[in-house]
């Protein structure tokens, strides 16, 4: 994870990415049109990737949504982050996994993740955000990070999640929550409620966005998907810079 936040290059080349992780390569070129279309090309940034392992994400991780996402995360997290890799957190009723995927180790990592977990549970929001609030600052890292959610359903204590995260308003984080599942399904409206809470009555600054990704998320096209993981940051990163939340 970088120490500190910067503008320079990418934090790898596309010569380093065609020699470690030539399956990203199409995915990192993707990322980068994303991030000059959203003024962040050449921004440093720590990234999070949160996987729902309810029971439910069952057939998500058969069919390799979940991996999918993940490429696609690591694709983008190329560009920001400069150590190749990207922690993440699996969650259900509790903590399942804090581990990471990384550019060089990237091929059916999930599957070997998930292979040696037990129980899918329920899903408990406020205990993943709490492990990636921990991870972030037991790393100390200064730079500002953003956090990719995944989930197919609303939380088991939707005030704690609510808790957690105008707490964490205060904090280098935002959060970009990402649904798998039926568009119609209320099971998101609690999504759709954190993502308009309001600034400042609920919390310091806007450091959470959502969008949803579908019943297939393999169907959305990878441009889509990069320019709804980034069209919200810089919004809060100017935020969050005029707070002196990020420096």
């Amino acid at each position: 994870m970088i120490g500190s936040p910067s503008t320079v290059g990418p934090a790898f080349t596309l010569d380093t990415v065609e020699a470690c992780a030539p399956g990203l390569v199409s995915l990192y070129k993707k990322a980068a049109v994303s991030l000059r279309t959203y003024g962040l090309n050449g921004t440093r940034a720590a990234v999070y990737l949160v996987l729902d392992h309810s029971g439910s994400m069952r057939e998500y991780y058969r069919d390799g949504s979940v991996q999918a996402l993940a490429n696609q995360v690591l694709g983008l997290a190329a560009h920001l982050d400069d150590d190749g890799r990207v922690p993440v957190v699996l969650f259900s009723t509790d903590i399942d996994a804090v581990t990471d995927i990384a550019l060089d180790d990237h091929h059916e990592r999930v599957d070997a993740i998930v292979a040696g977990l037990g129980h899918m549970g329920r899903t408990s929001y406020h205990l993943a955000m709490d492990a990636v609030i921990d991870h972030y600052l037991d790393s100390g890292s200064t730079a500002p990070a953003l956090v990719v959610f995944q989930t197919d359903g609303g939380p088991t204590s939707r005030l704690a999640a609510e808790r957690y995260i105008c707490k964490a308003s205060r904090l280098p984080l935002f959060w970009q929550f990402v649904g798998f599942g039926n568009t119609r399904s209320t099971q998101f409206d609690f999504l759709r409620k954190l993502d308009e809470l309001p600034v400042p009555a609920k919390r310091v600054v806007d450091n959470a966005g959502y969008f949803h990704a579908g019943p297939d998320p393999r169907t959305v096209p990878d441009d889509v998907l990069y320019d709804r993981l980034v069209a919200e940051f810089p919004l809060w990163l100017a935020a969050a810079r005029a707070r002196g939340i990020v420096v």
